[in-house]
């Protein structure tokens, strides 16, 4: 089989090194790729959002399965014009997509049909959400309506830090068009965990759950990330927990859409705040989530090429998925300054340590080649990922890599799994 990822950072990475392990697959693809990825795959000098020219190098290829990472590419309809020319995609179409690419649409659909969500008001206009923040209770939480790359999410703890939010994102425009409408939403305590399903719209199978942190410092603090690290099983998802969560929010999404005459096909990440009142969904995404991805594939034995052509042929029915019991840990390595703005271009050492047989190794993300040589190119640059027996070796693991890495600015978290931690 001839497969083609589309994307370039430490998701894609960590795909493309799972996929790279199925005896089914004859050569990958990777569009735009990165550095780390041309190890495995070969890159193809194409924007991940350029989906015309996609399309076209899908055909001359004869590609027979298209693994969507990004959700740009997938809110902007790629999985609907390859169908239209009968080419295999994993990964939801234009209309399942809205999922993520509206907040206003998924929040509004969790209400619909009763899944647990936290209470909201959608604004339209600055003056009207501006109104109710000078006469509502704090913390509260803003979030721009559409795509923003993680980033569009602020925990306000007070009117200061609301108005600030707000007037970046509908008047400033910080996140384009994602800013015209806002959600604002009760803040919800409790611990955070992703939960990915596979999926063919009508059967699922679970994958391994995961924390991610998403404050860019230690302690939780400081400004939403992308992602900072993560790790995997979180020990807060009990089994109990699981089965709710299956029962009370997986199962009626996926009835929901069906309602709707919606077709998902993919990945459904459902992003959970385990609270005393039981879990909430914070947010619902349609792809792999990242850096979540980077600590579920490891843990996942089975050949995972299967299950992504039968999600995308709607024929998931009777597979099955085996999970290793290991942990699994990631720490991101960012530029300094994200998600604020930061500079680029510092030579990265230490990477001639790992490679794709290595436990740890590593997945790149914000990095660039020239001349044989490995270069900062983005906010979140590495992510340096170990698997163990235990959560605490894990960690130990991880760590003791990310000190044989340098580049100018390396910024990172040295308390990723720290709630976990205090649970043994």
């Amino acid at each position: 089989m001839r497969l083609l990822v589309v994307g370039g950072g430490g998701r894609e990475h960590a795909l493309v090194w799972k996929i790279n392990q199925s005896p089914l697959v004859e050569k990958i693809y990777c569009a735009p790729g990165n550095p780390g990825i041309s190890e495995l795959a070969e890159q193809v000098a194409i924007d991940a959002e350029d989906l015309e020219e996609l399309l076209h190098f899908a055909e001359e290829q004869k590609i027979d399965l298209t693994v969507v990472g990004p959700e740009a590419p997938l809110v902007a309809g790629i999985t609907d014009l390859f169908a239209s020319r009968g080419l295999a995609v994993f990964g939801p179409n234009q209309k399942a997509a809205q999922m993520e690419g509206s907040k206003v649409f998924a929040k509004e659909f969790l209400r619909k049909y009763g899944i647990p969500t936290a209470n909201f008001r959608v604004f339209e206009s600055f003056d009207s959400a501006y109104y109710y923040l000078k006469n509502t209770d704090f913390p509260i939480v803003i979030k721009a309506d559409g795509l923003a790359a993680g980033k569009g999410v602020t925990v306000a703890q007070n009117r200061e830090q609301a108005f600030m939010a707000l007037q970046q994102i509908m008047q400033e425009k910080k996140f384009g068009a994602a800013g015209e409408r806002v959600v604002i939403e009760d803040c919800l305590y409790g611990e955070e965990v992703s939960v990915l399903v596979l999926t063919d719209g009508k059967d699922y199978l679970l994958l391994p759950d995961a924390q991610d942190h998403k404050a860019a410092l230690e302690g939780d603090r400081g400004p939403n990330t992308g992602g900072m690290g993560a790790y995997s099983p979180a020990p807060v998802f009990s089994e109990e927990l699981k089965k709710n969560v299956e029962e009370k929010i997986i199962k009626p999404v996926l009835k929901g859409l069906q309602n709707e005459g919606i077709t998902y096909r993919g990945v459904l990440y459902a992003g959970l705040m385990i609270t005393d009142a039981g879990p909430l969904v914070l947010e619902l995404n349609g792809r792999f989530g990242d850096p979540e991805t980077q600590v579920i594939l490891p843990r996942i034995v089975s050949d995972i090429v299967p299950l992504l052509i039968a999600c995308a042929g709607g024929v998931l029915k009777g597979h099955t998925l085996e999970i290793a019991p290991d942990y699994c840990a990631c720490v991101v390595l960012a530029s300094q300054g994200y998600p604020g703005a930061y500079k680029k271009g510092f030579l990265i050492e230490g990477l001639e340590n790992f490679s794709a047989h290595t436990n740890p190794l590593v997945f790149q993300a914000g990095t660039k080649e020239k001349n044989g040589q490995v270069f900062t190119a983005g906010g979140r640059v590495l992510g340096v990922t170990a698997w163990d027996i235990n959560l605490k070796g894990t960690l130990e693991k991880v760590y003791e890599a990310v000190d044989k890495i340098n580049f100018k600015g390396k910024h990172f978290r040295r308390d990723i799994g720290y709630r976990a931690l205090k649970r043994f």
